[in-house]
């Protein structure tokens, strides 16, 4: 891959690298430097407290009884004492490195800006006329009450809208209502609710081609976050019924099920079916684990993905368009949503060995990451448990996974908060390049990097 660097840029972006390089090289001397011997034996203390702690919280979730609790215990207590032992022995010595690590990696990634490390394409807005006659389902009890708190049916009834309010009390079908919604001559769907009622009405939208609308009334609301919407203020996404734009996003089906985030299938698929887990999430996870991660109960998965195979996963999540996994501030965010693929994550851990080589390997056996048009859930069973949109689902294997690609039209504020762009991955092979090159010539040169 090419640069494009050219003048002051690029000396400014050359002279980053070698910041960031000096300060990363100082960050571990300095330490080291001040402990001597003492130092080199505190960082493979500190590697192997790591790989303990990793294996404490394996035996928390696999075991039960005294043995738990103890593990619980280590788990707290090992990352206490590298944290207690490395700062009662290098003093003023860490605190400068952690500062030193801060430089290098700010200077890290504003030399690699722009050099197409990380470019991401910006989901294309189209422009859009307002709705004639705009149809929104309203859940008041979505979010602690986010309708009521933040008047939304009375917001969007003044802008002309015609709000569905759901009845706390019944069982109602979102889907039935969209579609007679539709027939009537809505001109536009949208729903404030949480992510599992959004999928089934944007499947609905997206049949009959009109545009959809995200309210950010959920819980959580992480389409909403995807879309770039204002989670803080869900009457601010009602701005797109008169100053909005259009985005052509893709949709997941699990099974002919729609999902707008993900589907979950295995330990936490599972879990999520238990009729304890809304009341006392952790509780009923710790009881159910143990037989969970030990393979004692639940089904044996087999998912089938492209050219790749993973047998017998402990969770396999399916996503509409691929998480981050590269970079631990935008972890659980999707950079778009147009591409296209789905995203595969596998998990499979069998031991306290395996647990540890999750943190302690770059690459570790039990963890697969791809993308895929389509995923093939099955299992030893006639049937499979799956979280969509953290809803619980119950459907016959095989479970086929697929996208279809900009199948919805989401009506968006032309003026919100946006998608943070994630800074460009740290690749230190790079850095070293950019910092030794000499002339613009060489810059220029494409497929060196």
């Amino acid at each position: 891959m090419g640069l494009d660097l050219s003048g002051r840029a690029y000396r400014a972006q050359r002279w980053a690298a070698r910041t960031a390089l000096a300060a990363a090289g100082l960050a571990v001397l300095v330490p080291l430097a001040y402990g001597g011997v003492g130092g080199v034996l505190l960082l493979v203390a500190g590697a192997a407290g790591l790989g303990l702690s990793a294996v404490a919280v394996w035996w928390t979730l696999s075991l039960r009884g005294p043995v738990r609790w103890a593990a619980a215990v280590l788990a707290v207590a090992v990352p206490a004492a590298v944290i207690t032992l490395f700062a009662a022995t290098l003093f003023w010595a860490l605190l400068a490195s952690l500062g030193l690590w801060a430089v290098a990696v700010w200077s890290g990634r504003y030399a690699l800006r722009g050099t197409g490390s990380t470019r991401v394409r910006v989901m294309r807005e189209r422009k859009a006329a307002p709705p004639r006659r705009a149809v929104l389902i309203m859940n008041p009890r979505s979010g602690d009450g986010k309708v009521g708190r933040f008047a939304l049916r009375e917001k969007a009834e003044r802008l002309g809208a015609e709000v569905v309010l759901l009845d706390p009390d019944q069982h109602q079908d979102v889907t039935a209502l969209a579609r007679k919604a539709v027939a009537e001559g809505a001109d536009l769907l949208g729903v404030a609710g949480g992510d599992g009622t959004q999928a089934r009405v944007a499947a609905v939208a997206a049949a009959y081609d009109i545009p959809f609308l995200v309210i950010s009334a959920g819980t959580r609301n992480h389409f909403a976050m995807d879309l770039g919407l204002d989670r803080e203020d869900p009457a601010a996404c009602l701005d797109a019924l008169t100053d909005g734009v259009e985005l052509r996003v893709d949709l997941g089906f699990a099974g002919g099920r729609p999902f707008v985030n993900n589907a979950s299938f295995g330990a936490y698929a599972a879990i999520v079916q238990s009729p304890g887990y809304r009341a006392d999430k952790i509780g009923t996870s710790l009881e159910l684990l143990p037989d969970l991660l030990t393979r004692q109960q639940g089904p044996r998965l087999t998912a089938r993905a492209a050219d790749t195979t993973l047998d017998a996963p402990h969770a396999v999540l399916v996503s509409n368009n691929p998480y981050r996994t590269d970079d631990p501030f935008g972890f659980g965010r999707r950079d778009r949503l147009d591409a296209g693929v789905l995203g595969v994550l596998g998990l499979r851990v069998d031991s306290a060995a395996e647990a540890a080589a999750l943190l302690l390997d770059p690459a570790p056996s039990g963890l697969t990451i791809l993308t895929a048009p389509e995923v093939i859930i099955d299992a030893d069973r006639p049937e499979i448990e799956v979280g969509i949109d953290g809803e619980a689902l119950v459907l016959p294997a095989p479970v086929h996974c697929r996208i279809t690609p900009g199948a919805l039209r989401v009506r968006v504020p032309r003026k919100r908060p946006g998608v943070p762009q994630r800074g460009p991955r740290l690749d230190w092979r790079r850095l070293r390049k950019l910092a030794a090159v000499v002339g613009r010539t060489a810059v220029h040169r494409r497929g060196q990097w």
